[in-house]
C-alpha cells in the first residue's frame, strides 16, 4: 500500500526538498493547486460563479514553528477575504482553515488558534459567507471541536469537518447533526494508527455512509466530501428518503479532479461546491492528494519521466 509511505514522506523535509526540485513537480501541482496568490485565485472564482459553481478556499500551510507565522496565515485569509469584498464575490466563496497553520500546535496553541480565526470568521460573516474548520490528525481535533463549539456561540454558521476513518466519527456526528450546523464528511487523508482508525478501506466507506446517514437525518446542513460515484449516489438517495431537497445538503470536490462531475451535479440541480487551494506552501497539501489515490501518483511519476 503505497498511501500510508505517501503520507509519511509528506512530513519529511527531505522528500519535501526532492518533490520540489523534480522536474515535472510544477506542471502536477498546478493541477491541484489553484495559484501562489489571490491574484490567480480570484479569476477561478469568477468562472465557478459563471458555471453554476461554488467554492471553498485553502490558503495552503500547515505545521508551522513561530507565532510570526500564525499570524501571517491569518493576514493571508483576511486579505483574500477583503478581495472577495471588493469583487463582490463572498457569497460564492467560503473559506477553509487548518487551525495548526494558525498556531495550534505551538505553545499556548488552542487559544493562540482561537485568537487568530476569530478575525477570520468575523471578517467571513461581513461579507455574508462563512469559515469551516478543517480536520487534521486525530490528536489535534479535541481542539478542533472546541474551537468550533466557541465560535459558533457568535457565529452560528461557522462549519467543521469529519472524518470516516475515525472510530470516535459515528459519535462525532450524532452531536453536530444539529439544527444551524454545517458539517463536511470526508474519508480522511492524514497517516492514523490501528487504535484509532479503519485502516481498510471497505470499513471506511461503510463508515462513510453510516456517518451520511446520521448527517442526512439530523438537523444540519450535510456537506459530502468525495469524488467516489459510488457514495455520490448512495448520498443522493439518503437525501431523498431524509426528505430533503437539493439545496438542503452539497457536494464538495477538490480543485482539479472530475471537473466534469462538478459541472454535472451542478446541472442536477444540486449544491457544488470546489475545495480550492492555493498559496506557496503547497507540499503536504499535495502529497495528500496523491496518497489519496493511486492515479495521481501514476500522473506525477510519469510528469517526472516525461520532463526528465
Amino acid at each position: 500500500m503505497l498511501g500510508p509511505v505517501i503520507l509519511a514522506a509528506s512530513r519529511s523535509d527531505k522528500m519535501r526538498r526532492f518533490v520540489s526540485a523534480a522536474p515535472g513537480t510544477k506542471q502536477v501541482v498546478a493541477r491541484f493547486i489553484a495559484g501562489e496568490g489571490v491574484d490567480q485565485v480570484v479569476p477561478i472564482i469568477a468562472d465557478a460563479a459563471d458555471k453554476g459553481l461554488e467554492v471553498t478556499l485553502d490558503v495552503v500551510g500547515e505545521d508551522i514553528t513561530t507565532v510570526e507565522q500564525s499570524h501571517a496565515a491569518r493576514d493571508a485569509y483576511l486579505e483574500l477575504i477583503e478581495r472577495l469584498k471588493d469583487l463582490g464575490l463572498g457569497t460564492k466563496a467560503e473559506m477553509s482553515v487548518k487551525l495548526s497553520m494558525f498556531g495550534q500546535a505551538l505553545e499556548g496553541g488552542h487559544e493562540l488558534a482561537l485568537a487568530n480565526v476569530r478575525p477570520v470568521v468575523e471578517a467571513a460573516a461581513a461579507i455574508g459567507t462563512t469559515v469551516t474548520l478543517d480536520a487534521e490528525d486525530h490528536t489535534t481535533l479535541d481542539s478542533m471541536f472546541a474551537i468550533h463549539e466557541e465560535l459558533r456561540k457568535e457565529f452560528p454558521q461557522t462549519g467543521c469537518v469529519i472524518q470516516s476513518y475515525l472510530f470516535r466519527t459515528e459519535a462525532d456526528a450524532r452531536r453536530l447533526a444539529a439544527a444551524g450546523s454545517r458539517v463536511r464528511i470526508v474519508k480522511g487523508a492524514y497517516k492514523e494508527p490501528a487504535e484509532v482508525a479503519y485502516q481498510d478501506k471497505a470499513e471506511i466507506d461503510k463508515a462513510y455512509v453510516r456517518i451520511m446517514r446520521i448527517l442526512m437525518e439530523g438537523d444540519g446542513y450535510p456537506m459530502i466530501g468525495s469524488h467516489d460515484p459510488r457514495l455520490i449516489s448512495i448520498a443522493q438517495e439518503l437525501g431523498r428518503r431524509a426528505g430533503r431537497k437539493l439545496d438542503e445538503y452539497e457536494f464538495q470536490m477538490l480543485y482539479g479532479i472530475r471537473s466534469d462531475e462538478h459541472l454535472r451535479l451542478a446541472a442536477e440541480g444540486h449544491r457544488m461546491r470546489v475545495y480550492t487551494a492555493y498559496g506557496t506552501d503547497w507540499y503536504g497539501y499535495f502529497m495528500r492528494r496523491l496518497a489519496e489515490k493511486p492515479a495521481n501518483l501514476l500522473f506525477f511519476g510519469r510528469s517526472i519521466l516525461t520532463k526528465g
